[in-house]
């Protein structure tokens, strides 16, 4: 997989991908419509961090490439790519329990608080890239 060179894209499944881990210094876009939202997107080898309409959808730590994100209302899939072991922060629904699938594996529950934000380690090798999926734990 590549990084994303528009830093931001719509796919033909509907679903985006973003963040380019690899850059030096930070770059952003902003205003970009997907699906009838506003989509805000900074990245670079430090931080990948993208909004949906003003508001908090995903963040990694360090930066990363983010392939397919597609959200429903049962959660969140998307590939993620990076160059070491990265926190992703996930804004979903407040005070919901989440199944969490590293790899096709899961990691177990996990509960949101008021917030609504879900935080999870993913473990990449250099140039890896790797599954995750969100789900609501009593939605499949």
């Amino acid at each position: 997989m590549a990084v994303v060179k528009e830093l931001l894209r719509s796919e033909a499944d509907g679903s985006i991908s973003f963040g380019n881990h690899r850059l030096e210094k930070k770059e952003k876009v902003e205003d970009y419509e997907h699906a009838g939202d506003l989509l805000k997107v900074k990245t670079c080898r430090e931080i990948t961090k993208l909004e949906k309409n003003g508001l908090f959808l995903y963040e990694s730590v360090p930066g990363t490439s983010v392939t397919g994100f597609s959200e429903s209302e049962n959660g969140v899939e998307f590939t993620v790519e990076g160059d070491d072991d990265v926190q992703i922060t996930i804004g979903l629904e407040e005070d919901t329990e989440y199944e969490v699938f590293v790899d096709g594996q899961s990691t177990g529950t996990m509960k949101t608080g008021l917030g609504g934000k879900l935080s999870l380690s993913v473990e990449l090798e250099a140039g890896g890239e790797i599954p995750v999926k969100i789900r609501q734990a009593d939605r499949r």
